[in-house]
């Protein structure tokens, strides 16, 4: 009998080494998958979506197509490999797939048919393809690519010698945004519009000129004609956003603008009877902030009329669904899908979009929707990274779960919503208190307030890898939507109009006062760090007081007049978020830049940003490093390598900005 127990309990020693849950680790960064883009068929039979992963031997996200029936059965990959694939798109009859693949060495347009599983590149493209849209007919593919232009010259310099090894040729720039962060310098040439016909063939450039067309197409109900976004205008280049909604007719090329105020007019849809063109827009007004409107028209560009201009939050994503319009709006961090009809009449669909990106806990994630109103969308929690759930007949269901493999055998850190007032004005502000990994309710915790870049963006209950990673650390963190965010409305958002960083200090430390009186928080061991304009405020806030035992300020802005003047957002600093130009008004610039307020901090510092940051450039984390160490403060200097201004773009530098500021909150008790 003692025999038969002993074989029994070392037969059961797998099974309970397997049930304990550990904690999510650095490397398990790499083993996270991400759901994103589902397409409906048009029989409503299947949905195709995207999988993200982790290529840990490149260091790099890669994707497959993936596909599932909406009850979650026949859950298969389409495509496989290292490889990028994405934006799938069914034909209109359903029995072809288009996509985006990178199998051959560049982004190339696919074409899958889908009853027999044959594959084949649709057209050698030279410069990768984008925003695939089938023509009604299936016959043809719209897509936009970038078509190179010239090298500009300024001067014709001599031949050298054969055989001599002379410096390349200098870069001659006429352009105010020469730089763009992600890519470095910008490349001469435009984005045009092409048609390419679906079988395979040649493609067709239907655009022309100096001007990007780089939003979303539509065909014209009978093909004859493209609808596009571009800013086609004579000053485009010094007005960046006014673009307008374009009829492009195929058989001549004839271009006629169909709007004509100042502001961004994009994405434009036309609705399945063809009569009606729904986009997406705002009036110019140069505010920080502007709530993006759904707007219809007639395919002429008669009868211009907004849909949602009660709803006092920006129209997202939208779909036709015979008269009426499904979008997708963030309200208090959390994505919703909403419909709309012609009488501009709103109703609250469904919630729970989740986020698609893994890094920080930013709202995300997208939705698409069948004509009979089954909806396909991205769908996690604060828990659990985006998966795919389908909502009919009024309630949702989850039928991916492709975390589970990783995320049911870790312990995560539990995520509470907190409100609290701030005592600026008693205004009222949402944010999350993340537990560590392994809470005692009768012990004292360290607390990180970690705050969102932007600064018009939100945090919500989302999946985030570096919070997460904190709180495995024995962290508590709190982050918010202070004064500035978006989906509180238009008035929440534009309190920092032309006076950031207002008073978010306000909201931010109220916030961690309100967490500090809930009892599990130290106050005497309290951190802060933030990214690009948590940069901004982190700087700010250790300028105010010395309460926190160390900082670590991520891709900040420090001096607003040298960013103004260098970052490859200067149009956008200096006509809306100042109302003059730093020679103008070089008092204003310089009361909002955290670099005025050195010489009272204190607080142990740590800078940390991209290599290669354009839009928060390593200049401004070189000023405020120096100047704290000019006066004898504490400091420290960490330089991403290989990385922009979005650091999770690799893996590993995920990983490695978490080491780091938590290394350095560690040694700073």
């Amino acid at each position: 009998m003692r025999l038969a127990l002993f074989i029994t309990a070392l037969i059961m020693l797998p099974f309970t080494a397997m049930a304990q849950k550990t904690n999510f680790d650095w490397m398990d960064v790499f083993e996270l998958e991400i759901a994103a883009d589902p397409q409906i068929s048009p029989d409503g039979e299947e949905i195709i979506y995207v999988r993200q992963f982790f290529d840990v031997m490149k260091d790099r996200r890669r994707s497959n197509l993936w596909r599932i029936d909406p009850d979650g059965s026949n859950h298969r990959p389409v495509t496989t490999g290292l490889n990028n694939n994405s934006s799938p798109r069914y034909s209109p009859d359903g029995s072809k797939l288009a996509y985006t693949s990178n199998e051959s060495g560049s982004s190339q347009i696919m074409m899958r048919l889908l009853d027999t599983g044959q594959t084949f590149e649709v057209a050698q493209l030279q410069n990768g393809a984008s925003r695939l849209t089938w023509s009604p007919d299936g016959e043809y593919l719209a897509f936009s690519a970038h078509v190179p232009g010239e090298e500009k010259a300024y001067v014709s310099r001599p031949a050298a010698p054969k055989g001599a090894e002379w410096v390349a040729k200098p870069m001659y720039i006429e352009d105010l945004q020469f730089q763009r962060d992600g890519s470095g310098y910008v490349r001469p040439g435009n984005t045009h519009v092409f048609i390419v016909p679906a079988m395979g063939g040649t493609p067709r450039q239907v655009t022309s000129g100096e001007f990007n067309h780089s939003s979303s197409i539509a065909w014209a109900a009978d093909g004859s004609a493209l609808y596009i976004s571009a800013n086609r205008h004579d000053n485009h280049k010094e007005e960046t956003r006014n673009s307008e909604i374009y009829r492009v007719v195929l058989s001549s090329g004839e271009i006629t603008a169909l709007t004509d105020r100042f502001g961004p007019d994009s994405n434009p849809s036309v609705s399945p009877d063809g009569s009606m063109i729904a986009y997406s827009g705002y009036n110019d007004e140069r505010m920080g902030f502007h709530t993006t409107d759904l707007y219809v028209m007639n395919v002429d560009g008669s009868d211009k009329r907004v849909l949602t201009s009660g709803l006092d939050r920006s129209a997202g994503t939208f779909h036709w669904v015979g008269d009426d319009i499904y979008f997708q709006y963030t309200d208090l961090g959390s994505i919703k899908v909403a419909r709309v009809n012609m009488n501009g009449d709103i109703e609250d669909v469904t919630s729970g979009i989740g986020s698609s990106g893994y890094g920080r806990p930013y709202a995300g994630g997208t939705f698409n929707v069948s004509q009979d109103g089954s909806i396909a969308m991205t769908y996690g929690d604060a828990t659990d990274q985006a998966n795919i759930a389908v909502y009919d007949d009024g309630e949702v269901t989850q039928i991916t779960d492709i975390n589970a493999d990783l995320l049911d055998h870790r312990k995560l850190g539990r995520v509470e919503e907190v409100w609290y007032k701030s005592s600026h004005d008693d205004l009222d502000i949402q944010g999350w208190l993340v537990y560590p990994t392994d809470f005692d309710p009768d012990k004292k915790y360290p607390l990180i307030l970690e705050i969102h870049g932007g600064p018009w963006t939100a945090y919500g209950p989302h999946f985030s890898a570096e919070v997460q990673l904190m709180a495995n650390k024995g962290y508590m963190v709190l982050y918010t939507n202070p004064r500035g965010s978006t989906s509180y409305g238009y008035d929440f958002a534009n309190l920092i109009h032309h006076n950031y960083p207002s008073n978010d200090y306000d909201d931010l430390i109220s916030g961690v006062d309100h967490v500090i009186g809930m009892g599990n928080v130290d106050p005497d061991k309290l951190y802060v760090t933030g990214g690009s304009g948590g940069g901004v405020l982190s700087s700010w806030i250790i300028g105010k007081t010395d309460r926190f035992k160390a900082a670590v300020v991520a891709k900040p802005v420090i001096n607003w007049t040298s960013h103004a003047l260098y970052s490859d957002i200067s149009i956008t600093v200096a006509r809306y978020w100042f109302e003059k130009t730093p020679w103008e008004d070089p008092d204003e610039y310089w009361r909002r830049s955290p670099l005025s307020l050195v010489g009272n901090v204190t607080t142990p510092t740590m800078l940390l940003t991209g290599e290669l940051d354009i839009r928060t450039p390593m200049s401004e984390s070189e000023q405020y490093f120096q100047a704290l160490k000019l006066q004898n403060v504490e400091a420290s200097l960490v330089r991403i390598q290989g990385s922009y201004h979005g650091i999770t773009s690799r893996p590993s530098n995920l990983i490695s900005k978490i080491q780091h500021i938590v290394k350095w909150f560690d040694e700073h008790p």
